[in-house]
């Protein structure tokens, strides 16, 4: 009788993960990006600077003054930005958190993980950017990074829109 419900337990966990990681097929372009001095910096700025109507940041690290420059330059376009954040950019000194606010750019933080490690930046519901590449000046220049910039996949980016909404849903306002 144990193993019949061990049995049983085992088909809904494997019926459960193939729900999960469902496949989907391979759509539009990928570009890929590594780090140290790989251009990720640049890439990133670059699409940034793409932007026509929205980007939605989530961070666990982010430093980086070019990106941050970027997206104040965005702003300034009148492009609607929103940021969710790991919780370590509320008492981290010179995180983006502080800039982003102070420019008017609605900043979350995500504390309800033991850290918010995503590094994704998805631009007018089309673009999606990410990998392991921290938005640091270190990952630009001294880490082992990797990004891909990934257009054409709307399959893919719903799927990362939706976990954007889900993060930013649970995560509290910026406050400085």
């Amino acid at each position: 009788m144990k193993r019949l419900i061990f049995s049983l337990f085992i088909v809904l966990q494997l019926t459960t993960l193939t729900v999960i990681a469902e496949g989907m097929p391979s759509t539009g372009t990928t570009e890929v990006f590594f780090s140290p001095n790989g251009g990720v910096t640049d890439a990133i700025v670059r699409e940034i600077g793409k932007a026509r109507q929205e980007i939605l940041v989530q961070a666990y690290s982010f430093t980086s003054k070019p990106i941050v420059k970027a997206l104040l330059d965005a702003k300034k376009r009148s492009i609607s930005i929103i940021a969710v954040l790991d919780k370590s950019q509320r008492t981290e000194r010179y995180t983006a958190a502080t800039f982003l606010a102070n420019a008017g750019i609605p900043v979350y933080i995500d504390d309800k993980h033991a850290i918010a490690h995503n590094k994704i930046i998805i631009i007018d519901r089309s673009t999606l950017i990410t990998g392991s590449f921290n938005f640091t000046k270190a990952a630009e220049e001294k880490n082992a990074e990797n990004l891909l910039v990934i257009k054409g996949n709307q399959k893919l980016v719903d799927q990362y829109l939706r976990n954007f909404e889900e993060h930013k849903g649970h995560s509290e306002p910026y406050v400085r």
